[in-house]
């Protein structure tokens, strides 16, 4: 089993009785299999890209026990970035979850016209998302920006403008996760500028 698995009990908590932990484990073994298959890594830090799912469940599993969105957390980037599709995620998880990973997937393609219009495209997309998905969008862009801004402020520039945007439509999400990730955004936009 592979080493952060086993180092995801902390995710859990022992009061949470209804949740299917086997589902949030086999989600992370599955995702850690599919980045690990293409050595998928953290830009900035060059860790195994797993511990980027697991730190946006962990924010999801902190304000929901409801492990199919857990699990669909831990999945988020996984049709995204590597070779599995939607489909493969429903056969091993379920619709639900491979629905939430869905709604979180990003739905522009390079052919799509340029950034600004792929950006927009993929706003429109999660505008129309579930709570649910919108949250875990939430926690994925709170971990991102952290790394962004402290790692690359030249492009913290270009992704905080489109963060800020982004957050006009995940208002359906969880609202102490918006809270945060709206502060970040700010605070990071404010610090880039004082930086130049």
């Amino acid at each position: 089993m592979h080493k952060l698995v086993i180092g995801m009990t902390s995710l859990y908590k022992e009061d949470r009785k209804n949740m299917n932990i086997q589902l949030i484990r086999s989600a992370i073994v599955f995702a850690a299999d599919a980045h690990g298959r293409i050595d998928q890594r953290r830009k900035f830090t060059g860790e195994p890209y797993i511990t980027h799912p697991i730190a946006v469940a962990r924010m999801t599993a902190a304000i929901s026990d409801d492990a199919e969105m857990i699990a669909a957390a831990v999945l988020h980037d996984t049709v995204e970035d590597t070779p599995v599709c939607l489909e493969d995620i429903e056969v091993a998880f379920g619709s639900r979850v491979a629905e939430l990973v869905g709604w979180v997937t990003y739905v522009s393609k390079p052919e799509d016209g340029n950034r600004e219009t792929r950006k927009a495209l993929d706003r429109r997309h999660l505008a129309d998302a579930p709570a649910e998905a919108q949250t875990i969008k939430l926690a994925d862009l709170i971990h991102n920006t952290q790394s962004i801004v402290q790692h690359n402020p030249d492009f913290a520039r270009v992704y905080l403008k489109e963060k800020l945007r982004l957050l006009e439509v995940l208002t359906r999400g969880h609202r102490q996760l918006y809270g945060y990730a709206l502060s970040l955004a700010r605070m990071g936009s404010e610090m880039i500028d004082a930086i130049e």
